[in-house]
């Protein structure tokens, strides 16, 4: 009986007693995760990259300097597209809130991140107030902004219509607000028009994702959410773009892109430039889902939003091929497109929803819709999804035989992008890497959510989960794309404010293109890794406007995730 006693003491000590683990003195890249967290249901990988030689890990509690979770790693493998052998670790059973991190014994700690209901709360209004930030024509208060207050730039009142517009360029007009594109200080209306699609996708699918005074901007407190006060800002921009005939003007930008100045230094002559379908479409299709959205808020103002669509559908119904091209003496974003059956998808089936007149239906059903994923299309194709979406989030409204159809393809092109997170390397489903890939991955992620909510199927929800990994530091760089949010981030974004406020930090909340193996900007100082594969083509530098500028289009739909994962993870 004594030795039993002492036997099960001895097995009590033994359980309790951990091996001391070593003070955490560094981080190590080697060891990828997402740098944010990962849900407490949700599926939880490592990748650990160029060291085959280890065959265990182990999840420490930061707090108490404790593993909480002792896991073996994979056999070796090797990914083509990162130039890398990887093993993977697997603590999807460990489920408990906290702060962690990876130890890899004789290896070390990796970046920390933790577990937690919600954990992606704080990303998602990151992600949302980098929109605040990019506002033309007002100063950015201190209050607002913090360390990145400014003054006010661009109040676009002295602006001159470009001859490509058929307009008298000695006029002066008024085209303030919105938001600066991107890196420069330009403002288009297909990448104005395109992202508000994907935030309203968000927001007509999850209501009240964000509420009032949750963003820290001019309006809060005024109650209504935060995120559609900040939708707003760019919407009544581009109401200043339509053309007295329903058309819309394709940008207001300089000739040329400003050099990396503040915006109240950049002050060469804006012109609005050039007029065509594209643009149109992608305007009468955003303005008539903001009818829908606004119309609870205000519906005088939502009236007048979808008057402005229509208007600019019937321009568009009668110009239905008016490609536009920078003219010779411009040479900022072009935006171009020659094929607009994309765009008349998308116009025809928000207009549906939002008249409930068979014209838009009728003319949605003349067009295929392909719904089949590509990499590097983003702006000239994936309108068509957004129209899709649209119809299957009304199914009250949308003929059951579209639903039906609609729902087969749209499942079948989830399963194939859900087979390639499985498959692919850093568990996320594009095997081209060109210019913003980033959004095309999270182009593709908002894809599968949407089958998700056609089907509730757990696969989808867990690629989903991955792909954010993978945007937050699961990668072949180890960097979390996303500004300030993650332990290894961007510094050095292709961004004119970024670059000369004087502030170490960028603007937070802005998400990087991503690697890119076009490598076009080595003339602008770029220096890129020699003989690298295409997913670590990517370098943390400011000239290098293909794999580290900032872009409405690729914040979008990483919100739209965000947003997603917080609704359906918890």
């Amino acid at each position: 009986m004594q030795k039993l006693v002492l036997l099960i003491l001895s097995l009590i000590v033994l359980t309790n007693c951990q091996k001391p683990y070593p003070e955490i003195d560094q981080y190590r890249p080697e060891i990828r995760i997402n740098q944010i967290g990962y849900y407490p249901n949700g599926i939880k990988k490592i990748v650990l990259a160029d060291s085959v030689y280890f065959s265990t890990f182990s999840v420490i509690d930061i707090n108490e300097m404790k593993s909480v979770f002792d896991g073996n790693l994979s056999e070796f493998s090797k990914w083509e597209l990162s130039g890398e052998k990887f093993k993977v670790g697997n603590f999807s059973d460990f489920k408990t809130a906290g702060e962690y991190v990876i130890y890899v014994e004789g290896l070390g700690y990796s970046y920390p991140f933790k577990i937690n209901h919600n954990v992606f709360n704080n990303v998602l209004l990151g992600s949302v107030k980098g929109l605040y930030y990019q506002r033309a024509s007002i100063p950015l208060e201190e209050k607002y902004a913090g360390k990145w207050h400014r003054p006010e730039g661009h109040p676009d009142d002295h602006i001159r219509f470009h001859p490509s517009t058929g307009k008298d360029s000695t006029l002066l007009v008024s085209s303030p607000g919105g938001w600066y594109d991107a890196g420069d200080y330009n403002k288009y209306v297909i990448n104005a028009a395109f992202p508000l699609g994907q935030y309203f996708q968000l927001w007509e699918q999850y209501p009240e994702v964000i509420t009032d005074n949750q963003l820290a901007i001019p309006e809060s407190g005024n109650k209504v959410s935060d995120f559609l006060d900040e939708l707003k800002y760019e919407l009544d921009w581009l109401l200043t773009m339509q053309d007295q005939d329903g058309g819309l003007f394709h940008k207001l930008t300089t000739k040329n892109f400003e050099d990396m100045i503040m915006p109240h230094k950049a002050v060469n002559q804006r012109y609005i430039v050039g007029k065509g379908t594209a643009a149109t479409l992608n305007f009468a299709a955003a303005m008539a889902q903001a009818h829908r959205i606004y119309k609870k808020i205000d519906a005088t103002y939502a009236q007048k939003l979808l008057t402005a669509s229509e208007s600019a559908w019937n321009w568009a119904i009668k110009n239905p091929n008016i490609i536009f091209q920078n003219p010779k003496d411009v040479h900022t974003g072009e935006y171009g497109d020659t094929n607009f059956d994309d765009e008349f998808i998308w116009a025809s089936a928000e207009l549906f929803l939002s008249t409930g007149k068979n014209e838009y239906l009728d003319r949605f059903n003349k067009y295929p819709t392909d719904l089949t994923f590509k990499s590097g299309e983003s702006w000239t194709t994936y309108m068509k999804f957004l129209g899709v979406y649209s119809l299957l989030n009304h199914k009250q409204k949308t003929p059951d035989t579209i639903v039906t159809t609609l729902t087969k393809k749209l499942v079948a092109s989830a399963d194939d992008l859900t087979e390639n997170v499985r498959n692919g390397a850093y568990f996320q489903p594009i095997s081209d890497f060109t210019w913003g890939s980033n959004s095309d991955i999270l182009n593709a992620a908002m894809l599968i959510a949407q089958a998700y909510r056609q089907e509730a199927k757990p696969e989808y929800l867990k690629a989903v989960q991955q792909m954010a990994d993978y945007i937050f530091g699961k990668n072949a760089v180890g960097y979390s794309f996303l500004t300030g949010f993650g332990e290894q981030t961007p510094m050095n974004i292709h961004h004119r404010q970024s670059a000369s406020d004087g502030i170490e930090e960028p603007v937070p909340g802005l998400l990087s293109g991503g690697a890119s193996i076009q490598k076009i900007d080595t003339s602008n100082g770029v220096v890129y890794p020699n003989n690298v594969a295409p997913m670590k083509s990517w370098v943390d530098q400011e000239g290098s406007y293909v794999t580290n500028e900032i872009c409405l289009n690729w914040n979008a739909p990483l919100t739209y995730v965000l947003g997603f994962l917080e609704q359906e993870s918890n």
